[in-house]
């Protein structure tokens, strides 16, 4: 059977920190008392989201194969969090352009260096522990996707409440997996947003909760790219070109005045899910820091005070009694 390190010495990782966190800003405002993007506030222990994300994703990956995307006003936030943190590329984003766009900047930096890499796609907006479990099941699916080439793997959560604003994956038949001891299964649909009767239902279809961590060939990606963006890409294939010469910023300067908003999760994988499998994240306690109200209830999960007032909450925060099976995450986040 394959090994760890020959696996993990093909992957790449994209972390995906580009994002402003408006639902978050009126907490962060009131704590702070200024705007500061979500990923580099830490809510709880010592670390941001950037840095857990950061930090998992260069022990899969060493800091050379590991690339970060930012907007380019958070440049400042950024490098003064990777301070003695490895990262061998942080892209600036000129512009927001909604997530295909943010996807496919770093995608054009991995694809110059490795076209047949396979890519890691971490948002860094998320709560996640242990991240030894996790980084466990992410190896695991570095060597699905080798298995699966033509196929963009999605780690999936088995929901425990009607969450109304995550999309929701529809799975279908299971896949092969490469000899590998995971269970893996084709796509039949995604739900976006759905509402409380579609939820409903689709728990009791057991559809997961889609946590936007990707793993794919990049040739994979790119291929599908121009198939749903096909005036999109072109765009990031001229700024290829220009990669490490003295034409690069102006190129991307430039793809950007004429780059379309386009959204990965709407304009491509919903219109292709006979391209992508899920396998679900099993023994990980995983949650999309999106809104005030899923780090507090996180928090509370776990018996952990949170790092800001609870002044600064639209309600009390009031810890949740910690049952058995999740004394060690208290104890160790």
């Amino acid at each position: 059977m394959e090994s760890r390190e020959s696996r993990s010495a093909r992957a790449w990782s994209v972390i995906l920190a580009g994002g402003e966190g408006e639902r978050v800003r009126p907490l962060i405002e009131r704590w702070l008392g200024r705007h500061k993007p979500k990923q580099y506030c830490t809510f709880v222990g010592s670390r941001s989201m950037f840095q857990h994300t950061v930090d998992r994703a260069t022990r899969l990956t060493p800091p050379k194969r590991t690339v970060a995307v930012v907007a380019r006003g958070h440049r400042p936030d950024a490098l003064a969090q990777l301070k003695q943190r490895g990262l061998g590329t942080l892209v600036l984003q000129p512009e927001n352009r909604d997530t295909a766009a943010g996807i496919f900047l770093p995608l054009t930096y991995v694809r110059a260096r490795d076209p047949d890499a396979t890519v890691v796609i971490y948002p860094s907006d998320h709560f996640v522990y242990p991240e030894s479990r996790f980084l466990d099941v992410v190896l695991q699916a570095t060597g699905v996707a080798e298995s699966l080439p033509d196929r963009i793997l999605l780690l999936g959560v088995m929901p425990d409440r009607l969450e109304l604003e995550y999309g929701w994956i529809l799975p279908g038949e299971i896949l092969p997996a490469g000899g590998l001891d995971a269970n893996v299964q084709a796509v039949r649909a995604f739900i976006e947003k759905p509402t409380v009767a579609q939820a409903d239902a689709a728990l009791a279809r057991r559809a997961l909760w889609n946590t936007f961590v990707m793993v794919s060939k990049i040739s994979t990606l790119w291929e599908l790219g121009r198939q749903c963006f096909p005036d999109l890409i072109p765009l990031f294939e001229r700024l290829e070109h220009a990669l490490d010469t003295s034409e690069e910023g102006r190129v991307l300067n430039s793809i950007y005045e004429a780059m379309p908003t386009k959204n990965f999760s709407s304009d491509l994988l919903q219109l292709v899910p006979e391209c992508v499998a899920v396998m679900e994240l099993t023994g990980v306690l995983w949650s999309d820091w999106g809104k005030p109200e899923r780090i507090v209830e996180t928090l509370r999960r776990i018996a952990k005070t949170p790092a800001f007032p609870p002044a600064c909450l639209d309600q009390p925060f009031a810890p949740m009694p910690v049952v058995e099976g999740e004394r060690s995450v208290a104890a160790n986040v």
